[in-house]
C-alpha cells in the first residue's frame, strides 16, 4: 500500500487476484448497456467511452451532470452491480482505512489510445463522507493526482492493471484525472483500458 497523502491510497494489483471475474462482467454490462461518448454541457463529446453498473447510473449531457436509476439511451433500468464488483469495492475501501463502505453507483470507462479524462472532482454523490474506489484494468495509465484547486500542481502515478486507488476523508475532493492513453496492446483488453469507479450516491433518484 502506497500512500498519496491523508487519505489517499494506492493498492497495487489488489484487483488482480478477481480480474478474470471483473473481465466477464465487465463483458456482461457493456452487452446490456453499451459503451457510449457521453456529451457534455459544452456540447462536445466525451473521449473516454462510458457505462454504468447499480441502481445509480451517472451520466452527462447537455443539461448537466447527474445520477440516474435509468440509462437514457434504453429507459431500461442500468444492469445490477455484480457481487464481485461490489465485494471488491467494498474490500479495497477497508483495506484503505474505510470500513462498511457499500457502492450504489459504478461508472466504467473505457479509454482507447489518445483518450483522456481532464482534472475534476467527484462531487454528484451528495454525500462526500464516502470513499472513492477506483479500479484499473487493461493497459497502463497515467494517474494525475491534483490538489483542492484546479491550478494546484499534479503528481504523476502509473497504474497498471489490477491497481486500485482509494480517496476519502481529506482527499475526498481532489482534483484528479487520466493523461492521454499511451497506445498498446494488454493480454486481457487488447487496445484499451478500462477503469471501474465506485461510489456511494445519496439523496438521488
Amino acid at each position: 500500500m502506497t500512500a498519496l497523502e491523508a487519505g489517499a491510497v494506492l493498492l497495487p494489483g489488489f484487483a488482480l487476484p478477481a480480474d478474470a471475474a471483473l473481465l466477464r462482467d465487465v463483458a456482461a454490462i457493456a452487452g446490456r448497456a453499451p459503451w457510449r461518448h457521453m456529451t457534455v454541457p459544452g456540447g462536445h463529446s466525451m473521449s473516454v467511452a462510458m457505462t454504468n453498473a447499480g441502481p445509480l447510473g451517472w451520466v452527462a449531457d447537455r443539461s448537466g451532470y447527474r445520477y440516474s436509476a435509468v440509462d437514457p439511451d434504453s429507459g431500461s433500468l442500468w444492469p445490477d452491480m455484480p457481487p464481485a464488483f461490489a465485494r471488491l469495492a467494498t474490500e479495497a475501501a477497508a483495506q484503505a482505512g474505510f470500513p462498511g463502505f457499500q457502492s450504489n453507483a459504478c461508472l466504467m470507462n473505457r479509454y482507447a489510445p489518445g483518450a483522456r479524462l481532464s482534472l475534476h472532482q467527484d462531487k454528484d454523490e451528495g454525500d462526500f463522507s464516502h470513499p472513492i474506489v477506483s479500479v484499473s484494468l487493461g493497459l497502463p495509465a497515467t494517474f494525475l493526482w491534483g490538489g483542492a484547486r484546479r491550478t494546484d500542481p499534479t503528481r504523476k502515478i502509473r497504474l497498471e492493471h489490477g491497481d486500485v486507488v482509494v480517496f476519502g476523508g481529506e482527499a475526498r475532493l481532489r482534483y484528479h484525472g487520466i493523461a492521454p492513453l499511451r497506445a498498446g496492446t494488454h493480454p486481457a483488453l487488447g487496445e484499451c483500458r478500462v477503469n471501474l469507479t465506485f461510489r456511494r450516491v445519496v439523496g438521488k433518484a
